[in-house]
């Protein structure tokens, strides 16, 4: 195998990290003798793992399945709805019989992220907001669907990813809160007004 990766040219140089990595689990059983992170960097150009809830092992059957060449979906949804985290509605009429996401066949989706059953890492406060506001399985579903369109720039167009940490997404989500209480407020002829500590 490392025969067979080592027989691909080398794309653009990879830039050094700018934040700290994670420590890493310690391997599987099942885990290849080589460094397999590099030799799937240098094969890319990017490096998956850097993204919450795609390891090693998973990068590399996401590569193995989908391969290198993204130009087969014009764009990331069109991605997102070959891994089946879409939604498929069977309507009659006008009438919705059935909601869900559709069924496919690909290791890709089968075997490790973006799945829809596979447990979301990505911000994990982003996470629990979606888990509280629709419930668990479409929460998965949908940090999933946000892993793929991550996977899908990083492949296509070389995007290096920076996770942003759960202190910003929190703040973010705090600046969204009081924007719709000055606005409840405004309808209700009042006005709010920030408490400094």
């Amino acid at each position: 195998m490392q025969e067979h990766l080592a027989s691909f040219p080398r794309p653009l140089p990879i830039q050094p990290p700018t934040k700290k990595l994670k420590t890493k689990k310690p391997a599987a059983k099942n885990a290849p003798r080589f460094d397999l992170s590099s030799e799937l960097q240098r094969v890319t150009g990017v490096d998956l793992t850097r993204i919450d809830g795609i390891d090693v092992m998973v990068a590399q059957t996401l590569l193995r399945e989908v391969g290198l060449d993204m130009s087969r979906w014009r764009t990331e949804s069109h991605f997102a709805s070959w891994l089946g985290l879409c939604p498929d509605n069977r309507i009659r009429g006008d009438k919705v019989l059935s909601r869900g996401t559709r069924r496919v066949v690909n290791r890709a989706a089968a075997t490790g992220c973006p799945h829809p059953n596979a447990k979301p890492q990505l911000p994990r406060c982003q996470s629990r907001r979606l888990r509280t506001k629709l419930g668990a399985p479409k929460a998965i579903t949908a940090m999933a669907h946000r892993l793929a369109r991550l996977v899908y720039r990083m492949l296509k167009y070389g995007q290096t990813y920076l996770d942003k940490g759960t202190e910003y997404y929190a703040e973010r989500f705090r600046q969204q809160q009081i924007q719709l209480l000055r606005k409840r407020a405004a309808k209700l002829g009042l006005q709010v007004a920030e408490i400094h500590a």
